[in-house]
């Protein structure tokens, strides 16, 4: 796993300038999106996913999109360190919460019981 802490410096004005684009890019794509709501949905659909995967591709070009860029790779990598229980460690997990849990249940609902009938008692409704 990386441990760099500290963003990579850039020119700020170019990345403010690349930031709106991407808000424009973002923004013209959902006002076409419902704008042009008479033409084919597939069409819309499409132009708005190449609009975003235009902004997308600017904003990594930012020094945010970079550190971005670098979390999600240093997270694929721990994700793929993960060991993945099997279908049967999986099962007899499941089953062993959901007995506790049924379990759980039942003592709170014992414990309501009680209550009720203490309180049901003090106030002279209960015999």
């Amino acid at each position: 796993m990386s441990t760099k802490t500290d963003m990579p410096e850039s020119d700020s004005k170019l990345d403010l300038v690349r930031w709106l684009s991407v808000a424009i890019l973002l923004s013209i794509g959902l006002f076409g999106f419902y704008y042009f709501a008479d033409n084919s949905l597939l069409l819309r659909v499409v132009v708005l996913l190449g609009l975003v995967a235009g902004s997308v591709f600017i904003a990594l070009k930012t020094v945010k999109g970079q550190f971005a860029r670098g979390f999600l790779q240093d997270a694929y990598i721990e994700v793929r360190k993960v060991i993945w229980p099997s279908r049967q460690e999986t099962m007899q997990t499941t089953g062993i919460v959901i007995v506790a849990v049924i379990i759980v249940a039942l003592m709170v609902w014992m414990l309501d019981s009680i209550l009720l009938w203490l309180v049901r008692l003090l106030v002279g409704q209960g015999g």
